[in-house]
């Protein structure tokens, strides 16, 4: 029963990060997207999916593992933060896609990039399984952060 019951939450928390995935999902790149003039180094369209799908899996491996140990009660801000952080995740696809305000985007994805790194350090305190989880999503955003700049130093 107690096997059941882990599984389930665990998918409770797959849930919950695929919702922030499933929002940036309403504004996909499209033409817009397509026309911008973009670097050498820009990664090519079938990468993102299964990159974000892992760092996603991650995402909600580690919040389960903080949740798990000390629950919403003993680690309200790891955890607060955490949610923060997948709203900010969400924003930037909204703003960056949706709205084409890629300088607008940058900035947001700064403050998600510092929301990351909070709740990296925080999860790592608690359980540090949840704080290595983090690592490839903060080494990732770190790169979009860089190429979110690069599209829109080029296109603006």
């Amino acid at each position: 029963m107690v096997k059941v019951q882990s599984i389930l939450e665990l998918a409770g928390w797959i849930v919950v990060c695929f919702a922030a995935a499933a929002i940036g999902g309403l504004y996909p790149p499209g033409e817009w997207y397509a026309g911008l003039v973009k670097p050498t180094w820009n990664p090519p369209s079938w990468l993102f999916g299964p990159v974000w799908t892992v760092l996603y899996l991650m995402m909600a491996v580690a919040a389960w593992l903080v949740w798990k140990r000390y629950g919403f009660k003993g680690a309200a801000l790891p955890l607060g933060i955490f949610f923060v952080q997948l709203v900010l995740n969400a924003a930037w696809t909204w703003l960056f896609f949706g709205l084409k305000q890629p300088g607008i985007a940058f900035a947001e994805i700064v403050v998600l990039w510092l929301a990351i790194l909070v709740t990296l350090v925080s999860f790592w305190r608690l359980e540090r399984a949840a704080g290595i989880l983090l690592i490839p999503y903060l080494a990732w955003v770190s790169f979009a952060a860089v190429l979110n700049y690069t599209l829109w130093k080029l296109n603006g």
